[in-house]
C-alpha cells in the first residue's frame, strides 16, 4: 500500500507587479487621501477661522505597515478577481478600510469561524493574511487546504516573532506585553512554542499582572493560583511557574504604550536580577525593543501636542485598535479627551458619543468649553489604522458645529 500523498502547501503570491500597484494606488488615494489634512500639515498642522482653532498631531494616521496590507489586499482583489478572496478577521481595527473590502467582494471571516470557514477552502480560493499575522496552527491549516495566501503581516510583527523564536530555541520563556486575545498576541504566542513546539509563553497586560509574576520570580507562591490569574490563551498549555519563570525574555504587542512596555522591562528584570544575583542574572534575562516605530512617532507626536494650549482632543479611530487606545490613555490624563469612531459620532456641540476605556461601552458627553461661544482649540490625532479621510471629515465636522462651513474652511486653506 502506498503512503499517503503529502498535504498541498499553501501557495504565497505576489500581487505587487506595477501594472496593478499603479491602479491600486489610485483607487487608494481615491478612498483614502484628504487634500484639506495635507494643506494643514503644510501650514504647521494648525489652522484658526473665526475663533476656532484645529491643531492636528505631527504624526497620526496610516503607517508604512498598514499602507502595505491595504495595497496588498486591493492588489488581491484586483488580480483574483474571478475567485473567491477572504480575509482571516480585519485587515486592520478601522471600520471604514474594513467596510471598502467587504464592498469590493472581500469576505471577511470573523476570528471565531475561522477553522470552519478554511476547512470549506480549495485550493482555488484566495487567503488575505492581516496586518496582525495569524496564529501557526490556522496557517497549517490553510496550506492544507492548498489555499493561495497573501500576506500583509507587518514587518515590525514579525521581528518580534523572530525574537521569541530565538527565546524557545534558547530554552528562554517569553513574557509578552500585550492583550492575549488580540490577534497579534495570539499569532505572536504561537510562535513562542518554537519550531518543536515545546517553548512557553505567558501573556502579561497591567503592571498588577507585572508585579504578580515578579512576586513569584522572587519568592515562588502558589502553582494553582498562579494559572488561575491569567485567562486562557494567557498561557502555554504546558506552563509551570515554578519552572518556566527561571529563564525569560521579554516581547510584546508592537502596539503598546512604550512607556509602559519599557517599565515592564525594568520591573522583570529586577526580580530575575533579585531572584538569581547580578552575574546569573543577566545570563537568566533577555529583552529587545519591539515597539513599532510608528506607535512610538504617534505617542511621542501626542506629547509634543499636548505641551500646545488646547482644550479639547479628538481621538479617531476604532474602538478595538491597540495602539489608538493608548492615545486616548495618554490624552485623557491631561485634558478631555473623546474617543471617536468617525466624525459622525460628533452629534451637536452638546452630544458626543465617544468611547469611555473604563466602561468598556459608548457613551454620550460634551464639552462645555467646545460648546461655549468663546475660543476654543481642538487637538486632533489618530491611531496608525485610521485614513486621512476621517480626519478630514473631524476637521469640517468642528468647524460646522462650530459655524463655518466647509468653503470658509476651504478658502482658510488657499
Amino acid at each position: 500500500m502506498s503512503a499517503p500523498a503529502p498535504s498541498p502547501a499553501a501557495r504565497r503570491v505576489n500581487v505587487r507587479t506595477p501594472e496593478v500597484m499603479e491602479r491600486v494606488q489610485a483607487e487608494v488615494e481615491t478612498h483614502y487621501r484628504s487634500h484639506i489634512v495635507e494643506k494643514i500639515r503644510a501650514r504647521g498642522s494648525m489652522l484658526t477661522v473665526g475663533n476656532t482653532t484645529i491643531r492636528l498631531a505631527r504624526d497620526f494616521g496610516f503607517c508604512y505597515g498598514v499602507e502595505r496590507a491595504i495595497d496588498l489586499a486591493y492588489a488581491a482583489r484586483k488580480v483574483f478577481a474571478d475567485r473567491r478572496v477572504f480575509l482571516l478577521g480585519e485587515i486592520i481595527h478601522n471600520q471604514e478600510v474594513n467596510r471598502q473590502l467587504t464592498e469590493m467582494g472581500v469576505v471577511s471571516i470573523p476570528n471565531s469561524e475561522h477553522e470552519a470557514m478554511v476547512a470549506t477552502m480549495t485550493n482555488e480560493d484566495v487567503v488575505i493574511v492581516p496586518a496582525f499575522g495569524a496564529e501557526t496552527r490556522l496557517m497549517k491549516l490553510i496550506g492544507d487546504r492548498g489555499c493561495m495566501v497573501v500576506d500583509t503581516t507587518c514587518g515590525d510583527v514579525m521581528s518580534v516573532w523572530k525574537r521569541v523564536r530565538q527565546y524557545a530555541k534558547t530554552g528562554f520563556t517569553s513574557i509578552i506585553h500585550g492583550k492575549a486575545s488580540h490577534e497579534e498576541t495570539r499569532a505572536t504566542s504561537s510562535r513562542a512554542m518554537g519550531d518543536d513546539g515545546m517553548g512557553n509563553y505567558l501573556v502579561v497586560l497591567t503592571l498588577a499582572d507585572v508585579d504578580y509574576v515578579c512576586d513569584y520570580i522572587r519568592h515562588g507562591g502558589d502553582r494553582e493560583a498562579f494559572l488561575k490569574r491569567f485567562p486562557a490563551g494567557a498561557h502555554s498549555d504546558d506552563f509551570d511557574p515554578d519552572l518556566h519563570l527561571t529563564r525569560i525574555g521579554v516581547a510584546n504587542q508592537t502596539t503598546m504604550l512604550k512607556s509602559e512596555t519599557e517599565e515592564v522591562q525594568r520591573r522583570l528584570k529586577q526580580a530575575v536580577l533579585d531572584r538569581h544575583g547580578p552575574e546569573a542574572g543577566v545570563v537568566n534575562f533577555q529583552v529587545f525593543d519591539t515597539i513599532c516605530g510608528a506607535t512610538q512617532e504617534r505617542q511621542d507626536s501626542l506629547f509634543g501636542l499636548l505641551r500646545q494650549p488646547l482644550d479639547v482632543l479628538l481621538v479617531v479611530g476604532g474602538y478595538n485598535s491597540s495602539n489608538t487606545t493608548h492615545l486616548v490613555e495618554i490624552g485623557e490624563q491631561q485634558l478631555p479627551t473623546f474617543f471617536i469612531r468617525t466624525a459622525d459620532c460628533l452629534k451637536s456641540l452638546e452630544q458626543i458619543v465617544h468611547f469611555d476605556l473604563h466602561l468598556k461601552a459608548e457613551k454620550e458627553s460634551y464639552s462645555t468649553k467646545l460648546a461655549s461661544d468663546g475660543p476654543v482649540t481642538v487637538g486632533i490625532t489618530a491611531g496608525a489604522s485610521c485614513p486621512n479621510n476621517l480626519i478630514e471629515d473631524t476637521v469640517l465636522r468642528v468647524f460646522k458645529l462650530r459655524g463655518v462651513d466647509e468653503a470658509t474652511v476651504r478658502a482658510a486653506l488657499n
